[in-house]
């Protein structure tokens, strides 16, 4: 029988070949891409709270033009970051057409949408090429960056500002997971915020660590997209490090950044 397997992030996953994947990310293209990409059999994601032009979701129709079978729980039932937990209670909220042939629907708690995968049929083709970006958007200093997923930081961008696509929640609560480099500020998505206000639960663990950091609703801006985050972001959440350059809720990122700028150079 299909093994169901659950993880905190598609970023980091062992053997899934085969098998249904209950995976605590986003539910967007690029989460997608790196499930299909690790041989998943069908994969459950997170919604995200659908977001700008519902990109918690888009992941699901990508999945279904190569014949998988995917689907996305409602990030206000389970705790994205933590694929146990949604396996746990996760309740379904969308489903593509490949998940529903097999029985897959709104509603369905998602350890049942998970058996159901079982039955799907194996993808007809293989993920078609697909990567995130790093771009520099301010030359600064500090340089201001924008990273598509949390896992595109690298040590360079100590010191920095970065916009990163991914959702602010910590994976499976551990606070290691918050960010891999010391940056002057880091700005996220607040993925709807979620099951116990997970989507903003790395603004804390950064605060321990004289972070500027911030989240922009979900709606102001697509996740997995840091470019977005500049372009449109609006600020929902931020910790009392990022409070202090004079930043409240409903300032743009743009403005944000000017202000750690301006108080970098004073």
């Amino acid at each position: 029988m299909i093994e169901i397997v659950a993880a905190e992030s598609v970023t980091d996953l062992g053997d899934v070949s085969g098998k249904v994947l209950v995976a605590g990310s986003h539910g967007g293209i690029i989460a997608a891409w790196l499930g299909a990409s690790a041989g998943a059999h069908a994969l459950i994601l997170n919604d995200a709270g659908l977001g700008r032009d519902r990109a918690g979701i888009a992941g699901l129709s990508w999945l279904d033009d190569i014949g998988m079978a995917a689907a996305a729980v409602d990030c206000r039932s389970a705790r994205i970051g933590d694929g146990v937990d949604m396996l746990r209670r996760g309740v379904v909220s969308h489903a593509n057409l490949q998940a529903t042939l097999v029985g897959v629907f709104t509603g369905q708690f998602c350890r049942e949408a998970a058996a159901r995968l079982r039955l799907a049929a194996p993808r007809r083709a293989a993920p078609p090429p697909y990567a995130e970006g790093r771009y520099r958007l301010e030359a600064g200093p500090p340089e201001v960056w924008a990273l598509d997923s949390v896992g595109m930081a690298l040590p360079e961008d100590a010191g920095r500002i970065l916009l990163i696509g991914s959702h602010g929640a910590l994976h499976g609560g551990r606070r290691e997971s918050a960010l891999a480099v010391e940056a002057m500020a880091a700005v996220f998505n607040d993925a709807g915020l979620g099951a116990d206000r997970i989507g903003i639960t790395r603004l804390p663990v950064l605060e321990a660590r004289d972070i500027a950091a911030a989240t922009v609703d979900c709606m102001s801006a697509r996740i997995g997209d840091g470019r977005s985050m500049w372009v449109s972001g609006i600020l929902s959440h931020l910790n009392q490090s990022a409070a202090r350059s004079g930043a409240r809720p409903g300032d743009t990122v743009q403005s944000f950044a000017a202000r750690l700028l301006r108080r970098k150079k004073g």
